[in-house]
């Protein structure tokens, strides 16, 4: 496991969580960022992706105008705030690094891999 991720937890509806992802062995700003989920019984798909200079950011249409990811290259970190949360925002939230060629959003570019953290949101 190459990234750390946490902040996640349990959650009513309508509330936020800020999730963290930070790497001991990787200087994440020479990477570009993404951010995974996968709920029980679904398979992991997109949620957000942050290239390594910043300009280029991208959401699943799921998530947008309400999640935003950002980074901070002076801790390390990628950060993924979710506000308005649904309970369909239920699931384990990956973070991935790695340097994808085209599209950010195809988590088979992405080379380093956290272990992840859950998010459950109840209604």
């Amino acid at each position: 496991v190459q990234l750390q991720a946490s902040g996640g937890g349990l959650v009513q509806a309508g509330d936020s969580l800020r999730l963290s992802c930070t790497s001991s062995r990787l200087t994440l700003r020479d990477y570009h960022a993404g951010w995974f989920r996968q709920a029980p019984g679904k398979e992991r798909e997109f949620v957000a992706a942050i290239s390594w200079s910043r300009i280029a950011i991208d959401y699943a249409n799921s998530v947008k105008g309400r999640f935003t990811i950002s980074r901070d290259n002076a801790k390390n970190t990628v950060y993924l705030q979710m506000n308005s949360l649904d309970p369909e925002d239920t699931a384990v939230y990956y973070c991935a690094a790695g340097r994808p060629v085209g599209t950010l959003r195809f988590a088979g570019a992405y080379d380093y891999w956290g272990q992840g953290t859950e998010v459950t949101v109840s209604s």
